[in-house]
């Protein structure tokens, strides 16, 4: 009997608990539990095809390379992005410094000018080199940079889940709100919707295709950002995902950035 009982109080108090947590608790574990999913890869590199599409539906391509360092501590990830083709802009690499409370740090070299450039925190929300990709989009989403709002549960490409609202700490944002469905099994972000300034719907990224690596770390193999007021979008093909390859940190420097191939 008392074992009974003791049975009955657990799930009275589950019920209690689930019952009793507000939609920004939820949404906020939801994101906690996805972050925590995609730790310890270590580094990692991936080739990359960006391909811009024109409101006309005409297509061009770029190729370039990733190459991320996990980030420890208080302190996000570092990432660093070389361009390969077209042949102007060969050569061209950005690096950023991904933090957990203040706005993140980027710097973009251009070898036309032979400099590097610092990305303002006021002009993260400008386009990235002429793509739907916002300067602050390429930055890992780390979840002190959000809070959070749990909405419903809802299905989507066949996979159930859950829908949260996330808003922006930084008064540099271009977004006011970001509406993302996290698929309940994995804690993938399968689409986001960005919504800008004027609370309006922006953009929409999916991302598909994804692929389980170490038994671990899920990646898609195609995201696709469409911007609803201009018709115009990027797609991002990723090739050859690699982790564990041994980066460190002097190549995610503001000087490895002239020397990037």
């Amino acid at each position: 009997m008392k074992k009974v009982i003791g049975i009955a109080l657990v799930a009275l108090l589950s019920s209690v608990s689930a019952w009793s947590e507000t939609p920004e608790e939820k949404g906020l574990a939801i994101a906690v539990e996805a972050d925590k999913r995609g730790e310890g890869f270590g580094d990692s590199q991936v080739e990359l095809k960006m391909v811009l599409i024109d409101s006309k539906g005409t297509e061009a391509p770029r190729d370039m390379r990733v190459k991320t360092l996990e980030g420890l501590g208080e302190d996000g990830d570092k990432s660093l992005m070389i361009f390969d083709t077209p042949i102007d802009q060969k050569g061209v690499a950005m690096l950023t410094y991904t933090h957990k409370e203040k706005s993140d740090d980027q710097w973009l070299y251009l070898p036309a000018l032979k400099r590097v450039k610092k990305i303002s925190s006021k002009n993260k929300s400008g386009p990235f080199v002429g793509s739907e990709f916002a300067f602050e989009d390429i930055s890992s989403q780390e979840v002190e940079k959000y809070t959070y709002k749990y909405l419903r549960d809802e299905t989507y490409d066949g996979k159930d889940c859950y829908v949260v609202e996330r808003y922006p700490t930084d008064k540099y944002s271009g977004y006011t709100k970001q509406v993302a469905w996290i698929d309940k099994a994995e804690y993938r972000a399968l689409k986001i919707e960005f919504y800008d300034r004027k609370k309006a719907l922006l953009k929409t990224l999916e991302n598909k295709n994804y692929t389980l690596y170490l038994d671990k770390f899920w990646r898609p193999g195609l995201s696709e950002m469409k911007n609803h007021q201009t018709d115009k979008a990027t797609r991002l093909e990723y090739k050859g995902y690699e982790f564990k390859v041994g980066l460190n940190d002097k190549e995610f420097t503001k000087n490895s950035l002239k020397r990037a191939k």
